[in-house]
């Protein structure tokens, strides 16, 4: 499992075009392959940064999105225009796990949480 951490700070007056290209993007980036979630955060102390998280199966699937025609064109619209400034960051997850499936939980979490065996 792959992250791509999104941050932004989109200039002030081009939030609205931002979020419609960014929305006329959705199709591609759900048809793209690989992409597994993805989700959009407003900051509360500053309404123009934004955090995109997409979790994706591969480094392929996130190369196959980021070489898109159409993403590779919002890039640069947005980039010329609409941004102040971003920062992109990709990592591997190194573990995941719910209150429901802990088997990548740390085992001294399930031990102090939990006293019967974990499933």
């Amino acid at each position: 499992m792959f992250l791509v951490v999104f941050e932004v700070i989109v200039r002030e007056a081009f939030m609205d075009q931002y979020l419609e290209l960014a929305a006329g993007l959705k199709e591609t980036l759900l048809s793209s392959g690989g992409l597994l979630s993805s989700e959009r955060f407003q900051s509360l102390a500053d309404q123009r940064k934004l955090l995109s998280l997409s979790v994706w199966d591969s480094l392929e699937s996130i190369d196959r999105w980021r070489q898109q025609m159409d993403h590779r064109l919002t890039q640069k619209t947005c980039r010329d225009n609409y941004f102040e400034s971003y920062r992109i960051t990709v990592a591997s997850a190194l573990r995941s796990y719910t209150e429901q499936d802990r088997r990548q939980a740390p085992e001294d979490s399930n031990q102090y949480f939990f006293e019967k065996e974990i499933p």
